[in-house]
């Protein structure tokens, strides 16, 4: 007899490693399977959170610094959007046992802010601490990407965000710290090559969440 449970899977990567892309496809597939899955995003997700997240975009247009928040402002407020979206989205959604599919969570923050910009560990964790409880990823899924194929795969996007336009050294540096992480807990990661065939990827990613919640929910 199967016992119905909730999973939570993030999909973690630098820009261009396809994650956005890979976790609609995810989430299409799961519905088709008739399961219980939503698909949320970081920053951002619920109505709170989005409108924090363009407060967050807006700042990072003004060319002046003195225009731009301070890392440890920047922070807050990414913290801030993850309350919003743990109380209104998430949370809910684990509670009724569905599947949550979301497209970025903590190990942005820890690649982001505290690796790429040298913001405080202790900020973060203590925060974390408070609002996030013992909520973690079932799985994360991270996407690697060579990073010249990242970006050109940014030349490409018609529109582009804050994400979009850091230095090729800040993405190095992300990706190092992204992996980084996947070696301190390998059984909660997966971890694939994203320069590779798309399809490719789409299949191996599908077929091992469909193996992963066919255990909680028998379908």
């Amino acid at each position: 007899m199967f016992k119905k449970k909730p999973f939570f899977v993030v999909f973690e990567g630098i820009e261009g490693s396809g994650k956005s892309y890979q976790s609609k496809r995810l989430y299409k597939k799961l519905k088709q399977k008739k399961l219980p899955v939503i698909l949320t995003r970081e920053p951002g997700g619920s109505k709170t959170a989005e409108k924090i997240r363009e407060v967050i975009l807006d700042d990072y247009f003004h060319k002046n610094s003195d225009q731009q928040f301070d890392k440890n402002t920047d922070t807050l407020l990414y913290l801030a959007a993850r309350n919003e979206h743990l109380i209104n989205i998430i949370l809910p959604a684990l509670k009724k046992k569905k599947i949550v599919i979301c497209d970025r969570f903590i190990d942005s923050t820890f690649a982001y802010q505290i690796y790429g910009k040298s913001v405080s560990r202790e900020l973060v964790n203590n925060i974390h601490k408070h609002i996030l409880g013992k909520i973690r990823p079932d799985l994360t899924i991270l996407l690697t990407v060579k990073i010249s194929k990242a970006l050109s795969r940014l030349k490409k996007r018609k529109k582009k965000n804050r994400y979009d336009k850091f230095s090729k050294n800040f993405y190095i540096k992300a990706q190092n710290s992204f992996i980084k992480f996947s070696k301190k807990n390998k059984k909660k990661y997966l971890v694939l090559d994203s320069s590779i065939d798309n399809k490719k990827i789409e299949i191996k990613i599908f077929e091992t969440i469909l193996k992963k919640v066919t255990k909680l929910y028998g379908r």
